[in-house]
């Protein structure tokens, strides 16, 4: 039997760091905060969803 990875869910942003709770309530998972790459995206090391910067958005990075 062949098992079936659910597809990751895409959230798109508009800053280059965002916080993830897995959805919140009894089904989430602490929260936790990430910072997108310099491709412009990071996935959470909990649930899987990905962040992608939104099309048009500049990614910055402060130093």
């Amino acid at each position: 039997m062949q098992a079936t990875q659910q597809p990751t869910e895409t959230i798109l942003v508009e800053t280059s760091t965002v916080g993830c709770d897995g959805g919140g309530g009894a089904l989430g998972h602490p929260l936790v905060y990430l910072t997108l790459d310099r491709e412009g995206q990071v996935e959470c090391p909990y649930c899987s969803r990905l962040y992608k910067l939104k099309e048009g958005a500049k990614l910055s990075h402060c130093h």
